[in-house]
């Protein structure tokens, strides 16, 4: 490149790219999102509120060589130094609109902010270009359900800090959504969110599941032959998820259920030890490769949540693994009734028990399976977000 002449006023051209995220403490549907983006911005630094190495499995024993976060710097901000932010960051929420505000970003081409909550509005240089992949607009600022479940999930002492915050925390989010350059939706359900809450149109963009190489047919439980007789329930418990009318429905049916992940939806240790006598079983957080060996020999997946999209269903179809979902929200666009699965139309035990055994009536193709599931391939997705980066 030749030197620029001398008393050019040409601006000096900038670094390519930062990464934005919320939080950083455990893998997730959004982190692997983030994965995904990554991917796009090579050697990007990542900038986030909160951050466990350990739970993200990027500290230096647990990193893998081909993870697209690893080997990049992470700058977090002030609520890092809380202690036990790491564990209990949700706790936090009041202070993270003011966190995120007061970290500026260095002075980059481009911003892509991956993001469920405040990331958008950390401080960006005017001449960035700030694009958000939005998961969803924060649910516990709008939503007045999960509102709620975040304020009892606080101290007695803390709710009228929460009460106080939550407006502000709200009008300082669609403050900060003025300010990106691009908004691009994970579902049809969130862009409708976005035109909402914030007034601004978006890109749909739905996220990337990783598939197998090919169709995974009956694998049958440990004793081989068909399918096992157990339901799943796979991820983050909060909830707003219905945990518990998964629960209610395999007690009612006598079906077994086995639940993978953890979070505040989960049943105390009383409670887990009656119903293991009963058939539910809670394994915790499980493997990439332990959560993909249980699609493959489960009855169903159950999911019972109103869901921004979803990414475990998709998993678990593309698994061979039919899905009993809610149908509501980002599961009416992975979800295809009598294809990949049966939608449930009430947040009842009831309903879900007819979807069940609809769900058993049916034979479920393979191959169609995982065609439905290509959809939401890496490759599509990144070959969509480089066409809305290319822009």
């Amino acid at each position: 490149m030749p030197d620029q002449a001398a008393g050019s006023t040409r601006a000096p051209a900038l670094p390519s790219a930062v990464l934005t995220h919320h939080w950083l403490v455990r893998r997730r549907g959004g982190e692997k999102v983030l994965e995904a983006l990554a991917r796009l911005v090579p050697g990007a630094p990542i900038y986030t509120l909160v951050y466990d190495a350990i739970g993200m499995g990027l500290s230096e024993r647990g990193a893998r060589a081909a993870d697209p976060l690893a080997g990049r710097a992470v700058h977090t901000s002030w609520l890092q130094r809380i202690p036990g932010a790491r564990r209990h960051y949700p706790r936090l929420m009041p202070l993270m609109a003011s966190a995120a505000r007061r970290m500026r970003l260095p002075p980059v081409e481009l911003v892509l902010c991956s993001d469920a909550a405040v990331a958008k509005a950390m401080t960006a240089d005017a001449r960035s270009r700030v694009v958000c992949y939005c998961h969803s607009p924060p649910r516990y600022a709008y939503d007045a359900a999960i509102c709620a479940e975040y304020r009892a999930a606080l101290p007695w002492a803390a709710r009228p800090v929460w009460d106080w915050a939550i407006p502000r925390l709200r009008d300082a989010d669609r403050r900060a959504a003025q300010r990106v350059d691009q908004f691009v939706a994970n579902s049809a359900h969130v862009a409708e969110r976005i035109r909402r809450w914030y007034g601004r149109d978006s890109v749909l963009v739905h996220p990337p599941v990783e598939l197998p190489s090919q169709p995974v047919h009956q694998v049958g439980g440990s004793g081989g032959g068909a399918r096992g007789d157990h339901y799943l329930c796979v991820g983050y418990h909060a909830p707003y998820k219905r945990l518990d009318l998964a629960i209610e429905a395999c007690l009612r049916l006598g079906r077994r259920l086995v639940v993978i992940g953890e979070g505040p939806g989960i049943p105390s240790p009383e409670r887990r030890g009656e119903w293991a006598q009963r058939g539910i079983e809670f394994r915790g957080w499980c493997s990439d490769e332990e959560i993909r060996a249980a699609y493959a020999c489960a009855r169903g997946l159950l999911f019972c949540g109103e869901e921004d999209f979803g990414i475990v269903p998709v998993e678990a179809i593309a698994h061979g693994c039919p899905v009993v979902a809610y149908g509501v929200g980002g599961a009416t666009e992975t979800v295809q009734p009598g294809v990949s699965g049966v939608w449930f139309d009430r947040q009842e035990v009831s309903s879900v028990v007819a979807a069940m055994e609809q769900l058993e009536a049916i034979r479920f193709d393979a191959e169609r399976m995982f065609e439905s599931a290509r959809a939401f391939s890496l490759e599509r997705f990144l070959e969509k977000m480089q066409r809305v980066l290319a822009v």
